[in-house]
């Protein structure tokens, strides 16, 4: 699994688009990842719909739900779905719009400096095996390409927005995923060199 540098996307997954992204603050190191759970419709998987409510494609439908989330500009990095596969839908130089209104260890805007990764999944059901394995192999990947991300900068969407967000849930097993990131060596590498990365605004 590897980064290029040159387009800033992980090679192994599938490339989507987002238009919910921009320019991160000029000079800002990426130094942490936020681990989200996304399910649409709500408890559902395998719909596409994630993909396309992130490519700002959400179908028109008269489900409320979908009425109340319709004009949200929201987007990721990386997506895992319950199989384990990967989708990217922003370069990860640039700004996605996953953690919103958020704080970590007195930073507010948590976008600015974070990499935004959603598993398919919901807070009271388990996560699969492929998406921890997966998981595992991207943050190792991340980590080698991005010094400044350890595992105490690797957090939940709860922990930057607490009483907002609870995802991924209870069900995340955070010890499990240190497991496999104690597994082995790092199997991150990256092709090229990090680039001056500047980035700015817009938040859900």
């Amino acid at each position: 699994m590897e980064i290029d540098f040159q387009t800033h996307l992980l090679t192994a997954a599938r490339q989507l688009t987002s238009p919910h992204c921009n320019e991160r603050p000029a000079g800002l190191p990426v130094d942490m990842v936020v681990i989200h759970g996304i399910s649409l419709p709500p408890n559902e998987f395998g719909t596409g719909i994630v993909e396309k409510f992130f490519c700002g494609e959400l179908p028109v439908s008269d489900e409320l739900y979908y009425q109340e989330i319709k004009d949200l500009r929201v987007s990721a990095h990386l997506l895992i779905s319950r199989l384990g596969k990967i989708t990217q839908f922003v370069p990860f130089n640039r700004r996605a719009w996953h953690a919103g209104v958020s704080l970590f260890k007195g930073r507010d805007n948590c976008n600015d400096f974070s990499i935004g990764i959603e598993l398919e999944g919901t807070d009271d059901l388990s996560y699969t095996e492929e998406q921890y394995k997966q998981l595992a192999l991207v943050l190792k990947t991340l980590m080698t390409a991005y010094p400044a991300i350890t595992r105490s900068r690797i957090v939940g969407h709860v922990d930057v927005a607490p009483g907002r967000k609870t995802d991924p849930g209870e069900s995340f097993d955070w010890m499990r995923l240190d497991c496999l990131l104690e597994a082995g060596h790092n199997s991150g590498s990256q092709r090229g060199a990090p680039q001056e990365i500047n980035l700015k605004e817009e938040d859900v």
